[in-house]
């Protein structure tokens, strides 16, 4: 298979880990480094919102954490709209994309929502033969998300 007839849903990551709006920037950066992740979409309602990177995390960041702990991922987020890409979007499109929106990550949505990230490093490594998946058997979960809670200590 060419690299010419790769689409984005054979690249792209399908387990995401995902943040909801009212989300602490706090809670945001824990999920990244638990996750080893730089970027995660914000998810309200099953629709996706946009998508949080490290580089808007830190862009953002003031105070220490308790101030970060007050604030909500929902006003981190740019108003600036970021491109999206369906599954069946040809890799060298994609490309593109994310070359001409400065982007470095595109969530992939399909008929019913978020099905997907496809990063500039899914991108290379498909372009270097490596780490392309075929496409889901009918009744496969496609996506899977997670989201951490935390644990309050109980009172005395």
């Amino acid at each position: 298979m060419s690299v010419e007839t790769l689409v984005a849903e054979q690249v792209m990551s399908r387990i995401l880990v995902v943040v909801k709006p009212e989300e602490s920037p706090l809670m945001a950066w824990e999920l990244m480094r638990r996750a080893d992740v730089h970027h995660l979409p914000v998810v309200s309602g099953g629709h996706l919102l946009g998508v949080l990177s490290r580089e808007d995390l830190a862009a953002s960041w003031s105070g220490g954490p308790w101030e970060q702990s007050g604030r909500q991922v929902g006003a981190v987020l740019t108003g600036e709209r970021r491109p999206r890409v369906r599954p069946g979007t040809p890799l060298p499109r994609v490309a593109a994309i994310l070359a001409d929106s400065g982007c470095d990550a595109l969530p992939v949505v399909g008929e019913h929502g978020l099905v997907g990230l496809i990063t500039a490093s899914d991108v290379v490594a498909a372009v270097a033969g490596r780490r392309t998946r075929q496409k889901g058997t009918a009744g496969e979960v496609m996506t899977g998300m997670f989201h951490l809670e935390p644990v309050l200590p109980r009172e005395s």
